[in-house]
C-alpha cells in the first residue's frame, strides 16, 4: 500500500504546486490589469490567454461577479483556488498518510 500512498502524496504535491502557481498568475494578471499594459506584449498575451478563459467562465455562470464597472471574477477564482487547496489537496495528503 505504500506505493499507492506515495502516488497520492505525489499527486497532492503536484496539484498543490500547480494551484499555487495559478494563484500567482491570477494575482499578476490582476495587478497588470490596473495599469494600461501594451496588449501586444508577450507577457500580457500569455497572462490573458491563461486567465481569461477561467474568468469568462466565472462571469458567465456567476452573474453577481459584475458589479457596475468592477469585475470580481478574479476574486472568485482566487477563492476557488484556495478552497481546492484546502479541501482536495489536504484530503489527498490525509489519504496518503492513512495508506501508510
Amino acid at each position: 500500500m505504500f506505493v499507492l500512498a506515495n502516488l497520492c502524496q505525489a499527486i497532492a504535491m503536484i496539484l498543490d504546486k500547480v494551484l499555487w502557481l495559478y494563484g500567482i498568475v491570477v494575482m499578476i494578471a490582476v495587478l497588470i490589469s490596473w495599469v494600461s499594459p501594451d496588449p501586444f506584449n508577450p507577457v500580457v498575451q500569455f497572462l490573458r490567454s491563461v486567465t481569461e478563459p477561467v474568468f469568462a467562465w466565472v462571469r458567465e455562470h456567476l452573474p453577481f461577479t459584475r458589479v457596475g464597472m468592477m469585475d470580481l471574477s478574479p476574486i472568485v477564482v482566487f477563492v476557488i483556488i484556495q478552497l481546492l487547496q484546502m479541501v482536495v489537496v489536504r484530503s489527498l495528503f490525509d489519504l496518503a498518510f492513512r495508506l501508510r
